[in-house]
């Protein structure tokens, strides 16, 4: 079946604009142009754009989604069954979430008494599915299966302390890098603070005594080599990822 752009963004829920802007950027070419001149979109094109939409919802940006689908290896079967598995992480989160303000319901309410564990555990379980589902494939490839899983334990046992202090390091780490970048030198002083502070921030994931510069280095590359990570570093702050790395490097002894 043929579509103009018109019946198209109907039939997605989304406007003809969107469907245009798409065709402009090259994410999603019209099967054709009619004698008329108006686009017209056949079923490949229809999946690509259930594809396009899909990756959307998941937050994956448009630039990113065209790489992933003008790249000749892309298998569509393999993408779907990821999406799936995402999105089954998502409702996962959601459940969790969900069930933590049932409880605080029903302790407000005096039905029950909800510990003080228990009313972080769904957002410490939210924070461990968030991070299996960005990342982790690549950090279970690069630690092994059992480091993982002992880090994500780690996490959802922490204390309601231990998740303060860890949440107050990480958004520290940020603050102190932003800082350390402006000044441009990985070996200052304020640089290496922040590479301090990251290690600490680590020790509070990693299984206890496990820490080593060798693996913090690595780490610190990953965050230059993965477009996410990198992403999560230069957000506020470009080129804070490969500056936090220097500056780890410089930390760990990797970098003399």
């Amino acid at each position: 079946m043929e579509y103009t752009v018109q019946k198209l963004g109907k039939l997605a829920g989304i406007s003809t604009r969107t469907l245009r802007f798409y065709d402009e950027i090259g994410i999603l070419k019209p099967a054709r142009m009619n004698s008329s001149g108006y686009r017209i979109y056949g079923q490949a094109e229809v999946d690509r754009l259930q594809q396009i939409l899909f990756y959307r919802e998941l937050g994956v940006s448009l630039d990113q989604i065209k790489a992933m689908l003008t790249d000749p290896a892309f298998d569509r079967a393999a993408t779907l069954l990821q999406h799936r598995q995402q999105l089954l992480a998502r409702r996962n989160q959601l459940d969790a979430l969900i069930a933590n303000v049932d409880m605080t319901i029903a302790s407000a309410e005096g039905r029950m008494a909800m510990t003080d564990k228990q009313k972080f555990e769904g957002f410490k379980k939210q924070m461990v599915d968030e991070n299996e589902q960005k990342y982790g494939k690549e950090i279970r490839e690069k630690y092994g299966e059992d480091a993982v899983n002992k880090s994500n334990a780690k996490l959802q046992n922490m204390t309601q302390e231990q998740y303060d202090e860890v949440t107050r390091l990480a958004k520290e780490v940020q603050d102190t890098l932003a800082e350390a970048v402006k000044q441009g030198d990985p070996a200052s002083e304020l640089a290496q603070r922040a590479a301090d502070l990251h290690r600490q921030w680590l020790c509070f994931y990693w299984e206890k005594g496990k820490y080593s510069k060798e693996a913090h280095a690595g780490l610190a590359q990953m965050y230059v080599d993965d477009e996410r990570f990198r992403a999560y570093y230069d957000a506020n702050q470009p080129g804070a990822a490969e500056f936090l790395r220097d500056a780890i490097h410089i930390y760990t002894g990797a970098k003399q």
